[in-house]
């Protein structure tokens, strides 16, 4: 894609230029021949220090985080709307007077500057439906932008380990726009694609009504009629793909009794119902919650102009994404770690409904993504975890993630252990996590599912690689 004139023209500077929603911008902005410089806490900590060695040989100046790379008037600072006002290149960016622009201002003006705009929303799965909506438009020879919040394996090459953005030369721009800031109201979408709307960063209500504006601002919304939330949004939509594994009256559905599930495999029989047409699906990923997270593509793609046949085709090559029921090997006495970004209760529920679907014990390991979010859905996990896991099955936690900040961290995951351990389910807490490895160690016996659950963290990856070695 061509970004705006206005946004090539000066240099930029990313405060957290390693995370998750910040790199696939960055690199966009890059690839696009803007200068970008940036700094990140995590590159100060020397963690992951592989992620920056590839940004540096990408030609990124990287810089502590302690201001020094903010020396012009004309650098525009992206920073997340989170990030404190104390912080050094905050404090150096307004006396130099520099404009700022949050993350998702800047995705936005990328975004809504595109020919044809295709938005991923939805409480879970966004980063999944993103990855294979954009592969189906890759296939179909639209050469997308690609925005993720996660790594594409399809893209992964030994020039870019972590492809969390694929820049391409067609009009058509797909991303992932998030609800938990209130920026997807930023978005104006060609195509709207909606998967689930429940509790995570914000109360119903005002998912409710972000998620019906998000709608009534595109052309087209794709929605799924199995999630009650998302199916009443339906009339705020101008026009209406939608989509259903169980609800019978969706335009894209599965032919009932089509699907087989293996442990990481996938096939259905895809039916259009708008022209009684059937299309042979088969999933290199596994669980309902992806055969899910497909129809949503599908769905999205139709809207787009590809044909459901074409789009159905190309997700048999769909590699899927890093940390979403990624397999990171199976250890000689056959306990097989999983590393996954399970963290909502939404999110945690489809994780471990799919390892529950096959034999064999699963040890969780689960480290929250913050003492805020502990708080507003720490009771809902708690129940996840009761509820999915079986007699035999057991949940570690460790300590919420935290880097640094002023955030109340008087409740954190102790209450946890105590809500699952209360409604009839096993969780221990161990605080760091050399503690928990040592204890999912000493529990594991073969054929285990261990999996390794968490957000905000991309050392948890290396956590799960560590933890197969011991093993």
């Amino acid at each position: 894609m061509t970004p705006p004139d206005d946004l090539t023209a000066h240099p930029w500077f990313f405060c957290g230029i390693g995370g998750s929603g910040m790199l696939p911008l960055a690199l966009i902005l890059r690839s696009a021949g803007a200068t970008v410089a940036g700094s990140d806490r995590s590159r100060d900590q020397n963690r992951t220090p592989e992620k920056f060695a590839w940004l540096e040989s990408l030609g990124f100046a990287l810089h502590p985080q302690d201001g020094s790379g903010i020396v012009s008037a004309e650098q525009t600072l992206v920073a997340s709307a989170a990030v404190e006002d104390t912080v050094p290149e905050v404090v150096c960016a307004r006396q130099l007077g520099c404009p700022r622009l949050s993350r998702a201002q800047l995705l936005a003006r990328l975004f809504n500057a595109a020919p044809r705009s295709i938005a991923i929303a939805g409480t879970s799965g966004k980063s999944t439906v993103t990855g294979m909506t954009g592969w189906i438009l890759d296939r179909a020879g639209q050469d997308p932008t690609i925005m993720n919040g996660a790594v594409m394996k399809n893209y992964v090459a030994p020039d870019a380990p972590f492809a969390s953005a694929r820049v391409g030369h067609g009009g058509a721009f797909v991303a992932e726009v998030d609800e938990s800031d209130g920026s997807i109201a930023l978005y104006r979408p060609t195509v709207a694609v909606l998967g689930n709307v429940s509790l995570d960063h914000k109360s119903l209500e005002e998912l409710r009504e972000l998620f019906g504006d998000f709608l009534a601002r595109a052309d087209v919304a794709a929605i799924n009629l199995d999630d009650a939330e998302t199916a009443a949004l339906a009339p705020r939509a101008c026009a209406l793909v939608t989509f259903a594994i169980a609800a019978s009256n969706a335009m894209l559905g599965v032919v009932p009794g089509s699907v087989v599930e293996a442990p990481t495999t996938l096939t259905a029989t895809v039916i259009d119902r708008r022209d009684a047409t059937t299309h042979p699906l088969t999933l290199q990923v596994p669980g309902r919650h992806n055969l899910a997270n497909a129809l949503a593509a599908i769905a999205g793609a139709s809207a787009a102009g590809v044909p459901v046949a074409s789009a159905v085709a190309a997700l048999a090559s769909f590699a899927g994404l890093a940390r979403r029921f990624d397999i990171v090997g199976t250890s000689a006495s056959g306990i097989t770690v999983i590393d996954d970004f399970g963290h909502n209760p939404d999110k945690v529920a489809a994780t471990l409904a799919t390892l529950k679907a096959h034999p064999g014990r699963v040890i969780a390991f689960f480290q929250p993504h913050g003492y805020g979010p502990l708080r507003q859905m720490g009771a809902e996990l708690a129940q996840v975890f009761a509820d999915r896991l079986g007699p035999e099955d057991i949940v570690i936690l460790s300590d919420p993630v935290y880097f640094g900040g002023t955030v109340d961290r008087s409740l954190g995951s102790e209450r946890i252990v105590e809500l699952v351990n209360a409604a009839g389910g096993r969780a221990e807490h161990y605080p760091t996590r050399d503690a928990c490895a040592d204890r999912l160690t000493a529990l594991a016996r073969p054929d285990d599912r261990i999996v390794i659950m968490g957000a905000r963290d991309d050392t948890l990856t290396q956590f799960a690689q560590e933890l197969l070695a011991k093993l």
